[in-house]
């Protein structure tokens, strides 16, 4: 019998050192790296910007709101707005979900999300803005982001498909 209030002595546990490599943090299954977070971050934003953007189109579409209605370059730029921003943000999750796992080198796919999200954001923000305050037959300046995006774009996409391993 044991007196009471008595415990056995416990082994002292030896305490674990704190680890801040990343590349040991993408050996996790449930904790991403630096990069696979900036996309998964990038491709939610841009689905929770654009989704809403476009019931807001359609709601400037129903109520008639004349500075949207009278420029025709206006409504499709500010659409296109809205599709490349919600499709660009689901290509930014596919590749946080698929990033670590195909691109090996965490140093090839930081390159290669940091051009992704960069690119992902303004392509669509060109779109928007050179709706902003453009004459009838031209848009506005803004539109620079159309082309720099997605050239951007073009290129994360080739350094994933050559640093995917086989």
């Amino acid at each position: 019998m044991t007196a009471p209030g008595y415990r056995p002595a416990m082994p002292k546990a030896e305490p674990k050192e704190p680890s801040t490599d990343d590349d040991a943090k993408a050996t996790s299954p449930d904790r991403p790296d630096r990069p696979t977070a900036s996309a998964l971050r990038a491709g939610w934003s841009l689905l929770a910007v654009f989704l809403p953007f476009g019931l807001f189109l359609e709601s400037l579409h129903a109520l008639k709101v004349p500075v949207y209605l009278r420029s025709e370059l206006r409504r499709e730029l500010w659409t296109l707005a809205h599709a490349h921003g919600n499709l660009l943000g689901l290509l930014c999750l596919a590749f946080a979900a698929l990033g670590q796992r195909t691109i090996p080198s965490a140093k090839a796919r930081g390159a290669t999300a940091r051009l992704l999200v960069v690119g992902a954001w303004l392509m669509p923000l060109g779109f928007f803005t050179g709706g902003v305050m453009n004459t009838e037959g031209d848009p506005s300046f803004g539109i620079i982001g159309v082309p720099l995006g997605g050239i951007l774009l073009l290129i994360a996409l080739f350094r994933a498909a050559l640093a995917v391993r086989e």
